[in-house]
This record gives C-alpha cells, structure tokens and sequence, in this order.
C-alpha cells in the first residue's frame, strides 16, 4: 500500500475499506429479506429525506396558516406538533405520509407487513426527537425504526 493509499483510505469510510479489504457486505436489506432495487427494497436516504421535507412543509404550513397565524417561535412548535399528529395517524393507518406517497415510500413491520398505530407513535415519537434519525445501521435503517421493527421501502 503506497501513501497515497494509506492517506485517501479515510475518506471513502471504513465500509469502503473493509470491502477493498475482501469482506462481502451484501445489498441493503438483503438480511431483512428484501429485494435489492425494485418494489420492496429498501428505501434510499435521497427519497426518505425529501418526503420528511414535504411532510415538514406541509405541517409548516398547517401550523402557519391555522394555528399561529404568523411566523415565530410558536409556529415551529405548533408544526412539530402537526407532524407528529399527521405521522401517528397516516402512518398508523394507512402506512405512509403525504411525503412518502409522493416519493413512492411506506412504511412496513418485518413481521406482518402492516403498521399499527402503537407502532406508528413510537416510530414518530423517536423521529421527532431526531437523535435516533440520525443513527443507521448497515441496511440503512434508522434507530428509531430499528426500535419499532418497521422497516421504509419503495412501493
């Protein structure tokens, strides 16, 4: 290994040199039992981060419009409260929020396929506190959804 090497290590990650190394990671979701691209894997970071922008927005906006009747302090407030709402419910019931709709996203359990609503609140109340969001695993998968044992794929 020249120095070059050995200096540009860093910056690919220790995933990226782990498999130059040999070791063989596999896919996303492939030890979740899901497909590698398609309906049914994995959601990609790009996708799940512009449906939470949506979402935001449009409780942003519920909250700006109908509650506070202005900007401030107050509004950011409000619109967490929105969002936490609109998650637990849409989520709960149907499997996905506006945003993830429209990015072609839901929200599935390993297990039986289908959220319920108590999952559906811890899911949402671990992702509004953010920290456990930021956490993922090797599949991709958010602490906050490892904890709930759902998992965010393509439709």
């Amino acid at each position: 290994m020249d120095n070059r090497q050995a200096i540009g290590s860093w910056l690919s990650g220790p995933r990226a040199a782990a498999e130059e190394a040999g070791a063989d990671f596999g896919y996303r979701g492939e030890q979740l039992g899901l497909p590698e691209s398609g309906p049914g894997s994995i959601a990609r970071p790009g996708r799940r981060l512009a449906a939470l922008a949506v979402d935001w927005g449009l409780c942003l906006l519920i909250a700006y419009g109908l509650i506070t009747d202005g900007y401030g302090q107050a509004t950011g407030n409000w619109a967490l409260a929105v969002f936490f709402i609109v998650s637990v419910l849409t989520v709960g019931t149907l499997g996905f929020t506006p945003g993830k709709r429209l990015f072609g996203l839901r929200v599935l359990v390993l297990d039986t396929g289908t959220v319920n609503p108590l999952r559906a609140l811890l899911r949402t109340a671990l992702l509004c506190v953010a920290l456990p969001a930021l956490i993922w695993d090797r599949d991709g998968r958010g602490l906050h959804d490892r904890l709930a044992r759902t998992v965010e794929v393509r439709i």
